[in-house]
């Protein structure tokens, strides 16, 4: 039996498959023992909001088990435990999308993620928290509370996928769903000490949904413990589906099998700033570490100064538009809303073809910017976050070693260009900030580099090996 303190909870998606496949652990008692730790470590963390009942996830661990024992191929993911982040439908368990509108829906299919993960062996566990919406980088709301960071219970997990990052960080499931329409994967990723990746728009088919989302912001990707488990997810849910119109072809070659293979000497451009924000001390020293290892490791790096405008507002106003569009037919008693939520829908009421058409003017202009950084860069550099984790309940910061942040993003001003742009971007441990917790790098590659982002991620990840470093919940 996998005594309650195994380190095989915290060890990553491809090795406990790869122990699975090799019949050293039961799926049988690895699924016991994730419910045993998730009754006793999550009463401090508040990842999972709602679990599937116990015999039914025991009958398929079982059924799992017979399949090794047959011989026949149980799958890639072998049995392990997943979470589905409770803005993403798994059939059978609740959508709450964290709000109270929707807090007696119940999903009756599958998206195509989880449909896919399952058929890779995955065994869907429950939904893991996150804000209303998905609206905030913090992780609470009005049905469940706050998420807790296992780093430090006092802060929190990032958002808005922060249930799968206390989750797979704490040590519950190595594997968890998650979403990103401005950072919602590689906040906590940094946060939390996480592998982060949010792919092209398309590489994992979005929906099924009512309505098709046309801000081409908000992708699925994985949050994970290595980057070979991202590398897993994608060659798992990656490749196009009928349902998105927008989903792109199957890439040529499994992500797995390229991550031995060196880069060669890439032209990396770091920014601390992008031109508008700026780091925490303690954040800017750890990444740029990190930085000097891939210079370590052979490539050209020169900092940069791109100039980006910064596109909070209008990156705002695009998707709250697209969020009233969703939420209309629901929209029948405003009071359930979190009052935080309200303004804006007041943006999106106001929103005029005029607007619209500004907005999409600057996302043009910063689409030209990064464009002239990758004529001369192979990837660029930039921190996750400009701070550490903060306040589990919030607010978001607003300093920066003692002095105001001037951008309206705040600490999380690097990340939701790349939703504007649509480029992958990849956020990796860079270290730990003089208060214990982790520090984020984000590496960013033109659109449809993914296969670049994991290679060079999986470099930095053997030069600074982060694997045995995990909270003690």
């Amino acid at each position: 039996m996998i005594a309650p303190n195994d380190r095989i909870f915290f060890a990553p998606a491809t090795r406990q498959a790869e122990l699975v496949r090799r019949r050293e652990i039961s799926p049988v008692e690895l699924m016991q023992a994730t419910l045993e730790r998730i009754a006793t470590v999550d009463r401090r963390l508040n990842a999972f909001v709602a679990l599937r009942r116990e015999d039914e996830m025991l009958a398929d661990a079982r059924a799992v088990e017979q399949r090794i024992a047959r011989g026949d191929d149980p799958g890639p993911l072998a049995g392990l435990p997943l979470g589905v982040k409770d803005l993403e439908d798994a059939a059978g368990l609740p959508n709450t999308h964290g709000s109270l509108l929707f807090r007696d829906h119940v999903a009756t299919g599958d998206t195509i993620q989880v449909e896919r993960l399952r058929r890779a062996g995955a065994i869907v566990v429950g939904k893991t928290n996150a804000p209303e919406f998905g609206y905030t980088c913090f992780t609470t709301n009005r049905l469940f509370g706050p998420t807790r960071n296992p780093w430090n219970l006092e802060r929190t997990p990032g958002g808005s996928s922060g249930g799968s990052s206390a989750a797979v960080a704490g040590g519950l499931v190595a594997l968890a769903t998650a979403s990103d329409g401005g950072g919602s994967v590689r906040i906590p990723a940094a946060y939390t000490g996480l592998v982060g990746l949010k792919p092209t728009q398309g590489r994992i088919p979005w929906g099924p949904d009512e309505m098709l989302r046309h801000s081409a912001c908000i992708v699925s990707g994985p949050l994970t413990r290595s980057v070979a488990d991202a590398a897993l997810w994608l060659d798992v849910t990656a490749g196009p589906h009928s349902l998105d119109p927008f989903s792109l072809p199957a890439p040529e070659a499994r992500y797995q099998d390229l991550l031995e293979r060196d880069p060669g000497r890439l032209r990396i451009g770091w920014s601390p700033t992008l031109g508008y924000a700026r780091p925490e001390k303690q954040v800017r020293r750890e990444v740029e570490k990190a930085v000097a290892a891939l210079a370590d490791a052979g490539h050209e790096v020169d900092e940069v100064d791109p100039g980006f405008p910064d596109v909070v507002l209008h990156w705002m106003q695009y998707l709250v538009f697209e969020d009233l569009a969703f939420l209309a037919p629901y929209l029948t008693d405003e009071s359930l809303l979190d009052p935080g939520y309200l303004p804006g829908l007041g943006i999106a009421r106001a929103a005029t073809p005029e607007s619209f058409g500004q907005v999409m003017r600057i996302r043009s202009e910063l689409v030209a910017k990064l464009a002239d950084v990758f004529a001369r860069f192979d990837l660029l550099a930039t921190p996750t976050c400009a701070t550490t984790a903060f306040a589990a309940e919030g607010p978001l910061p607003i300093e920066v070693d003692g002095r105001p942040i001037e951008t309206p993003g705040g600490g999380v001003a690097y990340t939701y260009p790349f939703n504007f742009t649509g480029n992958p971007a990849i956020s990796l441990r860079a270290g730990f900030g003089d208060d214990g917790l982790p520090v984020g790098l984000q590496l960013v590659a033109p659109r449809l580099r993914e296969d670049l982002l994991l290679r060079v991620a999986a470099q930095l990840e053997r030069s600074r090996p982060w694997a045995d470093a995990w909270p003690a919940v």
